[in-house]
């Protein structure tokens, strides 16, 4: 059986990145680890790059980790055309490209948003940690 696959908000990813010991980085595990496969598209990297490029990420993660990281997870994640416009437009016009990969994928939402959480997607959005605890369920 192939592993689920998941779209991280890129939130998600900055917070694993600088706060290796939470909850967050255990998503940044599953996907190195293999137990989940990420969806990304080039406009997610692109929107993940601009966020690390932030001078306020400096004292977490130099300008080099951040395009390094950035260019793994190209690597390591299954890389998908950006989608179109999304059934469903959410509150803030700027998660909408996530809401249509996930129709478009049928892969969850992995997020810290309320906007999104609150939303009754199909498929869902769920948190970083019920992702984890969905996968140590899997085990």
């Amino acid at each position: 059986m192939p592993p689920p696959e998941i779209i991280v908000d890129p939130n998600v990813w900055v917070s694993g990145l600088i706060s290796p010991g939470g909850t967050t980085a255990g998503v940044l595990r599953a996907v190195l680890s293999d137990e989940v496969t990420a969806i990304v598209t080039p406009y997610l990297l692109e929107k993940l790059s601009a966020v690390l490029e932030r001078d306020k990420f400096r004292p977490w993660v130099s300008l080099a980790d951040a395009r390094v990281f950035v260019a793994a997870l190209s690597d390591k994640a299954d890389l998908r055309p950006d989608a179109g416009k999304p059934r469903r437009s959410t509150r803030d016009p700027d998660d909408d490209y996530l809401v249509a990969l996930a129709e478009e994928t049928g892969a969850v939402i992995v997020t810290g948003d309320d906007d999104l959480l609150s939303l009754n997607l199909t498929p869902p959005a769920i948190t970083p940690r019920a992702l984890l605890d969905l996968l140590e369920s899997l085990r």
